[in-house]
C-alpha cells in the first residue's frame, strides 16, 4: 500500500484542456442538475398523479418519500462505488439506471409500481450528485477549486428552483408523465457524453473489501431518518408509534455506523475526515445551507398560493429571477476566493444579504404583490452565491483524491439532510403558530365584537342581495369569514416562519467565526487541527 501510494504521488496529474475540458463539465453539471430538478418537480404534480393511479393523499406522498431515501442513502457511498466500478463506469451506469427509471416512472399505471421505480431513480441520482461535484473540481487543478465549486453551486441553485416551474407547466399542458419523460433524451445524451469523456480518478484504487456492515448500518441509520423528516409532520410526530420506531432504529444505526467505521481499517465511508477541523465547520455549515435553500422553496409556494392566491406557475415564473441572480454571482465570488479574498468574510456578508431577505418578507401583507418580492428575491438570489460558493469549497480544501471523494459525498448527503430537516422543522413551526393564531384570532370574532358583527351583518346581506335565503346567506357569510380568517392566520404564520428562518440564519454566525482561516487560503488553515 505505502508503494501505491508513493506511485500515486509522483503520478503526475493531467487536466483537461479545450471544448474537452467544457463538454465534461457541461455533461456533469447537467447531470446535477437533472438530479436536483427530480427532487421538487413531482411536488406540484401530486394530486393529478394521486387522481390517475387511485392514490390516497398520505399515500401519493411515498413518491417523494421514496425518492428523498434512496437518494440521501447511496451519496455518501458514492466515493467507494466509483472507486470499486472504475468513476467512467459508475457514472454512465448511474446516468443509464436514472434514465431508465424515469422512462419507467413514467409508465407506471399503479401507484407502488410508480413508489418502486422512484427509489430506483433517487438511486441513480445519488450517484449523480456527488460523482458530478468531483468531475467539475478534477477537471480545475486546485488553485481553481472556487471556480470549480461556483460552476457546481450553479447547478445546487438552479435544480431545486426550475423543479416546481417545470413540473407546473408540463402538469398543465401536457400531463404528469412528461415530468419523467423529459428526463429520457438529456439521459440518453448524458449517457453517451460520460462513456465517451469522463475519465476515471487518478490514483483510485478499487478497494480491498467491501465494508457490508458500515452499509447495511449506513443504510437503516440514514434510511430511517430520512423517513421520520418526510413523514414525522404527517403521522403527527411522535404520537406515531411508527416515527417512534424508526427514530429509534436511525439513532441505533447511527452509533452502529459509527463504531463500526472508526473500528475498521477499510471503511464504506471514512469518518475520521472529520478530524479535519474545518471539515467539521463546513459540514454544519452545509446543513444550514441545505435548510435555507430547501426550506425557503418550501415555504414561499405555500405562503403565495395560500395567503395572496397566486398559482402554482406564477409562483415558479417568479422565483428564476433570483436564481439566475445567484448563477451571475457564483462566477464573481468564485473570482473574489481564487484571487485570496477571506471566505469566513464573503460568508458573512452572504449571511447578512440573506438575513435581510427573510426579514423584508417577514413583512408581508394582504396587499403584497410581486413588486414587493422582486427585491428580497434578488438579495436572495445575491446571498446564496456568497454563502455556497465558499462553504462548498470549505468542505474539501485541501483534500485530494479519494479524501476529497468521501468529503463531497459527505458534504452533499448533510446537504440533503439538513433541507429535509429544515422543512420538517418548518412544518413543525408553522402548524403549531397556525393553532395558536387561529385561537387568538377566533376571539375577536364573537357577538360582542362590533367590527365582527357588522363585517357578517354586511356579506349577509350581500348575499339576501343575490337572492339566497335568510338561513343560507347566513351560512355563506360565516364560510366567508372562516375564509378570511384562515388567509389572514396563515399569512401572519408564514410572516413568523420567514423570520424564524432569518433567526437561524444569524446563529451560523458563530460557525464562521470558528473557521480558521490564514492568507493564502483554506488549505494553510486545514493544517490547524
Amino acid at each position: 500500500m505505502a508503494e501505491m501510494a508513493a506511485l500515486y504521488k509522483q503520478e503526475p496529474v493531467v487536466y483537461p484542456t479545450g471544448a474537452t475540458k467544457w463538454i465534461l463539465i457541461l455533461t456533469a453539471i447537467s447531470c446535477a442538475i437533472l438530479e436536483l430538478l427530480d427532487t421538487t418537480i413531482v411536488n406540484v404534480s401530486l394530486r393529478e398523479i394521486s387522481g390517475s393511479v387511485g392514490a390516497t393523499t398520505t399515500e401519493i406522498a411515498w413518491v417523494v418519500t421514496a425518492y428523498a431515501i434512496s437518494n440521501v442513502i447511496i451519496i455518501p457511498l458514492t466515493s467507494m462505488l466509483s472507486d470499486l466500478f472504475g468513476r467512467k463506469v459508475y457514472f454512465t451506469l448511474s446516468v443509464i439506471v436514472f434514465t431508465f427509471s424515469s422512462l419507467m416512472c413514467g409508465l407506471s399505471a399503479g401507484l407502488w409500481s410508480l413508489v418502486f421505480w422512484r427509489f430506483i431513480q433517487g438511486l441513480g441520482g445519488g450517484g449523480l450528485l456527488s460523482t458530478a461535484q468531483t468531475i467539475i473540481i478534477g477537471a480545475f487543478p486546485p488553485e481553481k477549486i472556487s471556480t470549480a465549486n461556483a460552476i457546481f453551486g450553479m447547478g445546487l441553485i438552479m435544480g431545486p428552483t426550475f423543479g416546481p416551474t417545470l413540473g407546473g407547466y408540463i402538469t398543465d399542458n401536457f400531463s404528469w408523465h412528461w415530468i419523467f419523460f423529459v428526463n429520457i433524451p438529456i439521459g440518453i445524451a448524458a449517457a453517451i457524453l460520460s462513456w465517451t469523456f469522463v475519465t476515471n480518478r487518478p490514483g483510485a484504487v478499487k478497494p480491498r473489501k467491501i465494508d457490508w456492515w458500515g452499509i447495511i448500518f449506513l443504510i437503516t441509520a440514514i434510511g430511517s431518518l430520512q423517513y421520520v423528516l418526510e413523514e414525522g409532520a404527517e403521522k403527527d410526530w411522535f404520537d406515531s408509534a411508527q416515527i417512534i420506531f424508526f427514530t429509534i432504529l436511525s439513532i441505533a444505526g447511527i452509533i452502529a455506523f459509527i463504531l463500526r467505521e472508526l473500528k475498521i481499517d477499510y471503511p464504506a465511508v471514512n469518518i475520521r475526515l472529520y478530524k479535519n477541523y474545518n471539515l467539521a465547520m463546513g459540514s454544519i455549515m452545509n446543513l444550514v445551507l441545505g435548510m435555507l435553500l430547501f426550506g425557503t422553496v418550501f415555504i414561499f409556494p405555500l405562503f403565495t398560493q395560500i395567503s395572496l392566491g397566486w398559482t402554482a406557475t406564477e409562483t415558479g415564473v417568479f422565483m428564476i429571477p433570483g436564481a439566475l441572480c445567484t448563477a451571475f454571482a457564483m462566477p464573481l465570488v468564485g473570482n473574489l476566493l481564487g484571487k485570496g479574498a477571506n471566505p469566513k468574510t464573503i460568508i458573512l456578508i452572504g449571511i447578512g444579504i440573506t438575513f435581510t431577505f427573510l426579514f423584508m418578507l417577514s413583512f408581508s401583507s394582504p396587499e403584497s404583490g410581486e413588486k414587493n418580492f422582486y427585491l428580497p428575491f434578488v438579495l436572495r438570489g445575491i446571498g446564496m452565491a456568497f454563502m455556497m460558493s465558499p462553504i462548498l469549497s470549505l468542505a474539501v480544501a485541501g483534500l485530494k483524491g479519494k479524501d476529497m471523494a468521501q468529503a463531497v459525498g459527505l458534504a452533499n448527503m448533510i446537504r440533503q439532510l439538513g433541507g429535509a430537516i429544515g422543512i420538517a422543522l418548518l412544518n413543525v413551526y408553522i402548524t403549531h403558530q397556525n393553532a395558536l393564531i387561529t385561537g387568538s384570532m377566533l376571539g375577536y370574532v364573537t357577538q360582542y365584537s362590533t367590527i365582527a358583527s357588522d363585517r357578517i351583518a354586511l356579506l349577509t346581506q350581500n348575499f339576501l342581495g343575490a337572492g339566497y335565503p335568510q338561513s343560507e346567506a347566513e351560512q355563506l357569510a360565516y364560510r366567508m369569514m372562516d375564509g378570511a380568517i384562515f388567509k389572514q392566520q396563515a399569512l401572519v404564520s408564514y410572516d413568523k416562519g420567514f423570520l424564524m428562518v432569518a433567526v437561524c440564519m444569524l446563529v451560523a454566525i458563530p460557525v464562521v467565526l470558528l473557521i480558521r482561516y490564514k492568507k493564502g487560503g483554506l488549505t494553510k488553515g486545514l493544517s490547524d487541527h
